[in-house]
């Protein structure tokens, strides 16, 4: 099949054969298709669309363009979890160690953060020692071990995504619903897990922007699962503020210790219950939600699931007992209300975006994180404040610009009138 033809078919609005996709992906595996060749395709696609049936074909090429992980050595359901992105999401990192409390194997493969969205693996990288570097083999003895492995993904695993990504950045293809669902279906299906729980960000802070597109990628993720026999459930959850209260890779996983030990932000905890008990539920280890609810808030307060966490890190490396000296930014600022009223606001992006200007977030993908800066908020939408009081506290390591402190006040937006508290989650597909 020639490249040119296949290009001219999408062109014009035909959807492809298996045959055809097959043919793309393996023309950007092996180097057959050139780079202008693939993102021509790329924009006909985003032009076009994609009928389901397309979709589930790429989805399957793209996750047979590497290996596929083969988990059957671990026993029992395993399940997986995986989020489109946003400010302050550090949900991965409490979430894994509550379910497997509740004696559910969590094989992970998560992913590093760009621009104003942190990932989990830097996270994890900010605890010393911790390491996110498993081999196949390790990977698989330690959920058999203790049930919990977090890795980063492999060079073989879903390759064509990695160059298919790059093309559509620099191309303008991004936000396309077909496309953006195959990239993570390919990747989530490549790593074996049976039950994958998505957490589909919408809102100031996060890609989708609308309700009604975060509804459209989501059911299409969820029947591409099914096709293949996997139980998908998506979530769509809010990002118009940051989640919980901090941002930045230290301050996050801080919170996520406090939320393990009961402490934490309320959105959090919720959305990690949720999200998990659809997990343990699914994987038999409770007979309905509302029991798996309560077997996961059990777990948060009775510290088993911080226990797991504490497991989890040392068997990859790190030490995390406590928290005593594990924030060490040198320059701690606050920033403050203008007036009195009500938090009807809080800008995720902005947050984002100084987090980053902190050094806490990357550019391009080789820029170094600094673990210890970023912000954590004082206030949520809703809160009633008065002039003077705190917003949020800064976290650097060099002086604090006026910008910077001008930006996050900015985030904030006070109103006279009480406003109420947002919902975390704002729908769900299955």
């Amino acid at each position: 099949m020639f490249p040119q033809h296949i290009i001219a078919r999408k062109r014009d609005g035909h959807a492809l054969t298996r045959e055809e996709i097959a043919a793309f992906v393996r023309g950007a595996t092996d180097g057959s298709w050139a780079d202008y060749q693939l993102s021509a395709l790329l924009m006909a696609i985003f032009i076009k669309g994609m009928t389901p049936e397309e979709t589930a074909h790429y989805t399957d090429a793209m996750m047979r363009s590497g290996v596929v992980a083969d988990l059957s050595a671990v026993p029992g359901i395993k399940v997986d979890k995986h989020s489109t992105g946003g400010v302050g999401d550090k949900v991965s990192i409490p979430l894994a160690p509550m379910v497997v409390a509740c004696g559910v194997p969590v094989p992970m493969i998560s992913g590093r953060g760009l621009g104003h969205s942190g990932g989990t693996l830097d996270k994890l990288e900010s605890i010393p020692g911790c390491t996110i570097s498993l081999s196949p083999d390790r990977f698989i003895r330690q959920v058999n071990e203790i049930g919990i492995a977090v890795a980063g993904q492999t060079a073989e695993l879903v390759p064509a995504d990695k160059l298919m990504y790059a093309l559509r950045d620099v191309t303008g293809s991004v936000p396309s619903i077909p496309l953006i669902a195959s990239s993570i279906m390919s990747k989530k299906l490549a790593s074996g897990a049976d039950v994958i729980c998505l957490d589909v960000k919408i809102g100031d802070g996060a890609f989708m922007k609308t309700i009604e597109d975060a509804t459209r990628l989501s059911r299409l993720m969820v029947e591409i699962g099914k096709s293949f026999g996997k139980s998908v459930t998506a979530f769509i959850t809010d990002m118009n503020q940051p989640l919980g209260l901090a941002v930045g890779n230290r301050l996050e996983v801080a919170e996520a210790f406090e939320t393990l030990s009961g402490r934490g932000p309320a959105d959090l905890e919720t959305l990690c219950v949720e999200i998990g008990a659809e997990m343990v539920h699914r994987a038999g280890k409770a007979p309905s939600v509302e029991a798996a609810k309560k077997l996961l808030h059990d777990n948060l307060h009775n510290g088993k699931a911080l226990a797991k966490f504490q497991q989890f890190i040392r068997a990859q490396g790190g030490k995390l007992d406590n928290l005593d000296g594990f924030i060490t930014a040198k320059f701690i600022e606050t920033v403050k209300a203008p007036k009195a009223g009500y938090v009807k606001t809080i800008r995720a992006l902005p947050i984002g975006l100084a987090t980053m200007q902190l050094g806490g977030g990357r550019a391009t993908k080789d820029d170094v994180i600094d673990p210890n800066v970023g912000i954590v908020l004082a206030q949520k939408i809703g809160a009633p404040v008065v002039k003077g009081d705190v917003l949020a506290t800064l976290y650097a390591s060099a002086p604090v610009t006026a910008a910077i402190r001008r930006a996050v006040q900015e985030a904030f937006e006070i109103v006279k009138d009480a406003v109420g508290i947002p919902p975390i989650i704002l729908g769900t597909v299955r």
